[in-house]
């Protein structure tokens, strides 16, 4: 059993950074591809971006390309997403997966998920 909790999460103004955190628990987290989504009010949840389980693949949402950093301990059972030159349309809920491949990762087919961390970002 794998369990995430994010934090890091909260107001911050436009142009501005956030660094998402997820904790993980469970033996097998150094085999599990891990990714970012987010849900921003009225929206379906996207993708945002994930990293392979050695950290060596990384793929991002073409919309925060270049802006978003995910990456990952595995030592310390932790994925990160930093977040620069947030744009209020980054407004949103922020959640935390795994899958067993990055495909299934990439479209939203996870075997685990957080509660979800709310980042706002005012104009």
């Amino acid at each position: 059993q794998v369990q995430l909790v994010e934090s890091g999460g909260g107001l911050v103004q436009a142009g501005g950074s956030l660094r998402l955190s997820c904790a993980v628990s469970g033996r097998t987290f150094n085999t599990y591809p891990m990714g970012w989504f987010r849900q921003a009010p009225g929206k379906e949840r996207e993708f945002v971006a994930a990293i392979s389980w050695s950290g060596s693949n990384t793929e991002y949402a073409n919309s925060v390309k270049g802006r978003f950093i995910i990456s990952r301990d595995n030592a310390k059972k932790a994925v990160y997403l930093q977040m620069n030159s947030l744009e209020p349309e980054d407004t949103g809920v922020y959640y935390c997966a795994a899958s067993g491949t990055m495909d299934r990762l990439r479209i939203g087919l996870c075997d685990y998920w957080g509660q979800g961390t709310q980042v706002t970002v005012s104009s």
